[in-house]
């Protein structure tokens, strides 16, 4: 949906002036005095701009809370997107998500260097605990269909442009094609929800396909790619086979050819069934919300470094953003205002999940700058308390209690091995020239 994020982004570019358990929001008046007016002879009126975990998950907050929700989405129900599709376990439960989605229950990761050093990363996971592997448009689908279930009104249509108000309790006007018709729709609220990588699907033979039974694998280099990683996902009956970059998108098909290379031993032999390749965001936007319209999910660039996790950090906006509208609206009975949004979406998600994303910027800023920094990452991910603490902090969205004297010891790993792999980097370089 390029044009829809086009419409959706260019008011932000202006200059400042397992059965499903039904999701229950309480219209909480807000702890903030309003003196937004009263709609009358009618519902807050709002349009989610794109239906994929952050779309659906914002329309089914806000249909439940009593707000009249369009969600509009141009791809069909059984559209493949370019995703990992890794979600954490705390999510399934989060989010109700049934067993059935789940194409592999991923247990072990192997990591290779840019050495091919291989270190595998799992040791510490509990007999329950696994990584969920899913496809997103199966993902998406259900999703969709929920919000639609709680009252959603889905339009199959592409979004071509968003008319801004010029008055504080005017309408904003989405303009649209759907069925090759134009059309119009008036809302009071809109969040742009429409956002990652380039992958291909490739489908192995049989006893190839066995090797993935529970295991991932991510690849770091330059050679597939200069600030992320690469990686093989096993999915019910092929491998995601991708990688991602956010600074030299220009080569990404380099470094898919590349990545094909340093896998070619496990998926040879495999057919290519699909190519997909769309850009991400990996940083918070310094603008998310903008009078009455709101961004989540990878429109707001929840994605994180370091990790390129999207899928949960997208649901979890969505929802949030959805019930602070319902809050602030008083189930849909007021109009809101962009002070509304500031304060019970962005400041709401800045407080639980800002450091995270600050932290893993500075992780991926000190393991991804160079190849001797890449050893040293997958050197330390051998340690079982590095793992420990990765996994509970992955799985369960929040921090692992650590040990003060693992912790010190952690640190000083982290930079011997820095210190190692930067003195072996430039003895290779050296042997290079």
């Amino acid at each position: 949906m390029a044009s829809a994020t086009q419409a959706t982004l260019s008011l932000f570019a202006a200059p400042l002036p397992t059965k499903p358990r039904s999701l229950t929001i309480r219209c909480l008046k807000s702890t903030t005095r309003t003196t937004n007016p009263p709609i009358v002879g009618r519902k807050l009126r709002a349009a989610v701009i794109g239906a994929g975990p952050a779309g659906s998950s914002a329309a089914e907050a806000l249909a439940a809370g009593g707000v009249e929700c369009f969600m509009f989405e141009r791809s069909g129900p059984s559209t493949a997107k370019p995703c990992g599709g890794a979600i954490p376990l705390c999510m399934l439960d989060e989010f109700d998500i049934p067993s059935h989605l789940i194409d592999r229950q991923v247990t072990r990761m192997r990591i290779f260097s840019p050495s091919n050093l291989a270190v595998d990363f799992g040791k510490t996971l509990l007999p329950h605990e696994f990584i969920a592997m899913l496809r997103r448009e199966v993902l998406d689908s259900y999703l969709r269909t929920r919000a639609q279930s709680r009252g959603a009104n889905l339009i199959s249509g592409l979004v071509t442009d968003l008319e801004v108000p010029t008055s504080v309790d005017a309408p904003y006007v989405i303009s649209y094609t759907a069925d090759n018709k134009r059309e119009s729709l008036a809302v009071d609220v809109v969040i742009g929800a429409d956002g990652a990588n380039s992958r291909e699907r490739i489908k192995l033979p049989d006893d190839k396909m066995d090797y993935y039974q529970d295991l991932a694998e991510m690849y770091v280099g330059n050679d597939v790619s200069p600030d992320f990683y690469a990686w093989v996902f096993p999915k019910c009956d092929h491998v995601a086979v991708g990688t991602g970059t956010v600074c030299s998108k220009q080569d990404i098909k380099v470094f898919q050819r590349a990545i094909r290379a340093r896998a070619h031993s496990k998926i040879s032999g495999g057919k290519v069934i699909k190519v997909e390749a769309h850009p991400i965001p990996e940083h918070p936007r310094p603008t998310r919300v903008r009078g009455r319209v709101a961004l989540v999910g990878d429109a707001a660039g929840y994605v994180t470094k370091c990790s390129g996790e999207g899928i949960y950090f997208a649901a979890k906006s969505g929802r949030l953003c959805g019930e602070a509208i319902v809050k602030a609206s008083e189930g849909g009975e007021r109009m809101i205002n962009e002070g509304d949004l500031k304060r019970e979406y962005l400041k709401e998600w800045d407080g639980k999940y800002i450091t995270t994303f600050r932290f893993l910027d500075l992780l991926q800023k000190v393991f991804y700058g160079s190849d001797a920094a890449r050893e040293a990452l997958v050197e330390l991910c051998g340690d079982e308390y590095v793992q420990r603490m990765t996994f509970e902090s992955y799985l369960y969205k929040k921090l692992a209690d650590g040990n003060r004297w693992e912790d010190a010891k952690m640190v000083l790993n982290t930079v011997g091995s820095l210190v190692r792999c930067n003195i072996l980097g430039k003895k290779m370089q050296g042997l290079k020239l």
